[in-house]
């Protein structure tokens, strides 16, 4: 199995048993979010209107606080189950990002069909669906955000698999840091990047990122220690971070396998006061 095609963690759902503690790693603050995977049980999940045989964990909204400009479900089809009209708000785009089953998914006149890895950027305003018409349960990221245009820039829909796409080393790494890039990141007709980042164990982020683009981390596969404002936290496969503007990040990937995470952020737009 090569580095880049290892499974994604995927939540089953279910609940803890009767027997466990209570403890756990789930921490909200002002300047940051970690939801762990042991929270994605039955009782939290989401019914969205307009689909069927379908049930979500919201895993980010904006809040006063917090991460403001996205909000992202892990969404969970069953066989037969889909939407028509998935999207309630003509303003707002979408980026679909398929970690296990099969979702067919169109737009205007294309119509793919993604497995794992698969991923389908959605347009504002543009009418699109998404199905199931496998045999097993399909489950995808489904990160949204309110389009801001720029004049003579229009994006497309656009569709393909990250295990097709060649990741781009961080520079002075070797290759063990690397980012899977699924948009352009040259293209100003988007306003919002989704990658895949690669670290090899033992490979770090050696400082503490302080930007403005805020950040929705699921992690795929792996583990790490990651620091996050004035904190060291422990996530591994299935755990969730949600990042505020400026808030500082870096990491250490603490192996025996890669840690991989799917990235949100927002760019190549000016600041609106």
């Amino acid at each position: 199995m090569t580095p880049e095609s290892a499974p994604y963690y995927t939540p089953a759902g279910g609940l803890p048993p009767q027997t466990d503690l209570l403890t756990d790693r789930a921490v909200v603050t002002e300047a940051y979010t970690v939801i762990p995977r042991g929270v994605y049980s039955d009782i939290v999940t989401s019914v969205f209107p307009e689909w069927t045989g379908t049930r979500a964990w919201v895993i980010n909204r904006p809040v006063a606080g917090g991460a403001t400009t996205f909000a992202q479900s892990v969404v969970e089809v069953s066989p037969g189950g889909g939407s028509d009209a998935p999207e309630p708000q003509p303003e707002v785009e979408g980026f679909l990002f398929v970690t296990a089953g099969e979702l067919t998914v169109t737009a205007g006149e294309a119509t793919e069909v993604l497995t794992a890895g698969g991923f389908a950027y959605l347009p504002a305003g543009q009418e699109w669906s998404a199905h199931n018409a496998g045999t097993g349960t399909a489950n995808f990221h489904w990160i949204r955000k309110r389009y801001e245009p720029f004049a003579g820039h229009v994006p497309s829909p656009r569709f393909g698999n990250e295990r097709a796409i060649e990741p781009t080393a961080m520079p002075g790494t070797d290759g063990k840091w690397r980012t899977t890039r699924m948009l352009d990141p040259n293209d100003l007709a988007y306003d919002m990047h989704v990658n895949v980042v690669t670290f090899e164990p033992g490979a770090v982020i050696p400082f503490a990122e302080t930007h403005v683009m805020e950040h929705g981390l699921y992690v795929l596969e792996g583990k790490a220690v990651y620091r996050l404002n004035d904190d060291w936290v422990e996530v591994e496969a299935g755990d969730y971070m949600s990042l505020r503007a400026f808030c500082p990040q870096a990491c250490y990937a603490g192996g025996p396998s890669n840690f991989r995470y799917l990235l949100y952020k927002d760019v190549n737009r000016q600041i609106r006061l």
